[in-house]
Protein backbone atom coordinates (compact mmCIF):
# COMPACT_ATOMS: atom_id res chain seq x y z
CA UNK A 1 0.00 0.00 0.00
CA UNK A 2 1.59 3.17 -0.82
CA UNK A 3 0.79 6.58 0.77
CA UNK A 4 -1.02 7.52 -2.07
CA UNK A 5 -3.59 4.96 -1.34
CA UNK A 6 -4.37 5.51 2.28
CA UNK A 7 -7.51 7.61 2.44
CA UNK A 8 -9.14 8.63 5.32
CA UNK A 9 -11.98 5.87 5.13
CA UNK A 10 -8.82 3.13 4.85
CA UNK A 11 -7.37 3.94 8.02
CA UNK A 12 -10.76 4.35 9.55
CA UNK A 13 -11.28 1.07 9.26
CA UNK A 14 -8.07 0.09 11.07
CA UNK A 15 -8.87 2.42 14.18
CA UNK A 16 -10.21 -0.12 17.36
CA UNK A 17 -11.52 0.28 20.64
CA UNK A 18 -9.71 -0.90 23.45
CA UNK A 19 -9.78 -0.15 26.83
CA UNK A 20 -12.22 2.71 25.74
CA UNK A 21 -9.20 4.48 23.83
CA UNK A 22 -9.07 4.55 20.29
CA UNK A 23 -6.27 2.71 18.79
CA UNK A 24 -4.36 1.12 16.08
CA UNK A 25 -2.21 -1.90 15.81
CA UNK A 26 1.31 -1.71 15.86
CA UNK A 27 1.14 -4.19 12.86
CA UNK A 28 -1.36 -2.15 10.72
CA UNK A 29 0.91 1.05 11.25
CA UNK A 30 4.04 -0.55 10.02
CA UNK A 31 2.16 -1.59 7.02
CA UNK A 32 0.91 1.55 6.53
CA UNK A 33 4.10 3.59 6.60
CA UNK A 34 5.92 0.95 4.90
CA UNK A 35 8.76 -1.15 7.38
CA UNK A 36 8.17 -4.35 9.16
CA UNK A 37 6.81 -4.72 12.56
CA UNK A 38 10.31 -5.32 14.08
CA UNK A 39 11.34 -2.01 12.76
CA UNK A 40 8.92 -0.26 13.73
CA UNK A 41 8.86 -1.29 17.62
CA UNK A 42 12.53 -1.06 17.61
CA UNK A 43 12.28 2.90 16.63
CA UNK A 44 9.71 3.11 19.26
CA UNK A 45 12.24 1.42 21.97
CA UNK A 46 15.07 3.67 21.51
CA UNK A 47 12.71 6.12 21.72
CA UNK A 48 10.72 4.95 24.80
CA UNK A 49 10.10 8.21 26.31
CA UNK A 50 8.31 9.71 23.79
CA UNK A 51 5.66 6.24 24.46
CA UNK A 52 3.64 6.59 28.00
CA UNK A 53 1.18 4.71 28.77
CA UNK A 54 -1.27 6.49 27.22
CA UNK A 55 0.23 7.08 23.74
CA UNK A 56 1.30 3.33 23.68
CA UNK A 57 0.54 0.21 25.53
CA UNK A 58 1.09 -3.75 25.03
CA UNK A 59 -2.41 -5.73 24.72
CA UNK A 60 -2.91 -8.43 27.22
CA UNK A 61 -3.80 -12.07 26.22
CA UNK A 62 -7.15 -11.76 27.04
CA UNK A 63 -7.47 -8.57 24.26
CA UNK A 64 -6.22 -10.16 21.58
CA UNK A 65 -8.29 -13.00 21.93
CA UNK A 66 -11.54 -10.73 21.40
CA UNK A 67 -9.42 -9.12 18.77
CA UNK A 68 -9.43 -12.57 17.40
CA UNK A 69 -12.72 -13.46 17.35
CA UNK A 70 -13.76 -10.45 15.96
CA UNK A 71 -11.26 -11.35 13.13
CA UNK A 72 -9.57 -7.82 13.02
CA UNK A 73 -6.57 -9.95 13.83
CA UNK A 74 -6.92 -12.59 11.12
CA UNK A 75 -3.81 -11.99 9.68
CA UNK A 76 -1.32 -12.88 13.13
CA UNK A 77 1.18 -15.18 12.13
CA UNK A 78 3.85 -17.02 14.36
CA UNK A 79 3.98 -13.23 16.71
CA UNK A 80 5.80 -14.26 19.38
CA UNK A 81 5.12 -11.57 21.76
CA UNK A 82 1.79 -9.86 22.54
CA UNK A 83 0.86 -6.43 20.15
CA UNK A 84 1.24 -3.09 20.90
CA UNK A 85 -1.29 -0.59 20.13
CA UNK A 86 -0.99 3.00 19.39
CA UNK A 87 -3.37 6.04 20.19
CA UNK A 88 -4.31 8.89 18.21
CA UNK A 89 -1.26 10.46 19.87
CA UNK A 90 0.73 7.73 19.63
CA UNK A 91 0.69 7.97 15.82
CA UNK A 92 1.09 11.92 15.80
CA UNK A 93 4.66 10.61 18.15
CA UNK A 94 5.64 8.10 15.90
CA UNK A 95 6.08 10.59 12.76
CA UNK A 96 8.72 11.99 14.90
CA UNK A 97 10.15 8.51 14.90
CA UNK A 98 9.65 7.97 11.95
CA UNK A 99 11.21 10.85 9.82
CA UNK A 100 10.50 9.85 6.19
CA UNK A 101 8.24 12.06 3.60
CA UNK A 102 6.14 8.08 3.70
CA UNK A 103 6.07 8.16 7.57
CA UNK A 104 4.86 12.13 6.86
CA UNK A 105 1.95 11.73 4.49
CA UNK A 106 0.46 8.30 6.54
CA UNK A 107 0.74 10.62 9.40
CA UNK A 108 -1.24 12.97 7.69
CA UNK A 109 -4.09 10.59 6.46
CA UNK A 110 -4.34 8.73 9.78
CA UNK A 111 -4.66 12.37 11.71
CA UNK A 112 -7.39 13.55 9.29
CA UNK A 113 -9.36 9.87 9.87
CA UNK A 114 -8.99 10.80 13.47
CA UNK A 115 -10.38 13.58 13.05
CA UNK A 116 -13.41 12.75 10.50
CA UNK A 117 -14.31 9.43 13.07
CA UNK A 118 -14.84 12.35 16.06
CA UNK A 119 -16.64 14.23 13.39
CA UNK A 120 -18.63 11.20 12.31
CA UNK A 121 -19.37 10.42 16.44
CA UNK A 122 -20.64 13.42 17.49
CA UNK A 123 -23.27 13.42 14.14
CA UNK A 124 -24.15 10.09 15.95
CA UNK A 125 -24.39 11.40 19.52
CA UNK A 126 -26.40 14.88 17.68
CA UNK A 127 -28.93 11.78 16.21
CA UNK A 128 -29.19 10.29 18.90
CA UNK A 129 -29.82 13.06 21.46
CA UNK A 130 -32.63 14.49 18.70
CA UNK A 131 -34.13 10.98 18.92
CA UNK A 132 -34.62 10.91 22.31
CA UNK A 133 -36.26 13.83 22.56
CA UNK A 134 -38.63 12.44 19.46
CA UNK A 135 -39.43 9.87 21.37
CA UNK A 136 -40.28 12.05 24.91
CA UNK A 137 -42.47 14.32 22.94
CA UNK A 138 -44.06 11.05 21.34
CA UNK A 139 -44.73 9.94 24.99
CA UNK A 140 -46.44 12.87 25.71
CA UNK A 141 -48.26 13.51 22.92
CA UNK A 142 -49.13 9.35 22.84
CA UNK A 143 -50.86 10.00 26.64
CA UNK A 144 -52.29 12.89 25.27
CA UNK A 145 -54.44 11.11 22.31
CA UNK A 146 -54.95 8.01 24.60
CA UNK A 147 -56.98 10.32 26.66
CA UNK A 148 -59.00 11.76 23.07
CA UNK A 149 -59.44 8.16 22.48
CA UNK A 150 -61.33 7.50 25.77
CA UNK A 151 -63.26 10.79 25.85
CA UNK A 152 -64.31 9.96 22.94
CA UNK A 153 -65.59 6.31 23.31
CA UNK A 154 -67.48 7.94 26.23
CA UNK A 155 -69.18 10.01 24.26
CA UNK A 156 -70.18 6.97 21.71
CA UNK A 157 -71.19 4.87 24.31
CA UNK A 158 -74.99 4.53 25.19
CA UNK A 159 -74.81 5.99 28.86
CA UNK A 160 -75.84 3.54 31.37
CA UNK A 161 -79.27 4.00 32.34
CA UNK A 162 -81.56 2.25 34.89
CA UNK A 163 -83.66 -0.87 34.00
CA UNK A 164 -87.31 0.96 33.19
CA UNK A 165 -89.84 -0.81 35.62
CA UNK A 166 -92.38 -2.99 33.77
CA UNK A 167 -95.87 -2.19 33.82
CA UNK A 168 -98.21 -4.22 35.20
CA UNK A 169 -96.06 -5.34 37.68
CA UNK A 170 -96.09 -3.87 41.48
Amino acid sequence: MNAKEISAEVVAMKILLVRGRKVMLDRDLAEMYGVKTKVLLQSVKRNAKRFPEDFMYQLIKQEVAILRSQNVTSRWGGRRYLPYVFTEQGVAMLSTVLNSERAIQVNIAIMRAFVKLREVLLTHKDLAQKLEELERKYQLHETDIQAIFEAIKRLIEPPDEPPKPRFGMN
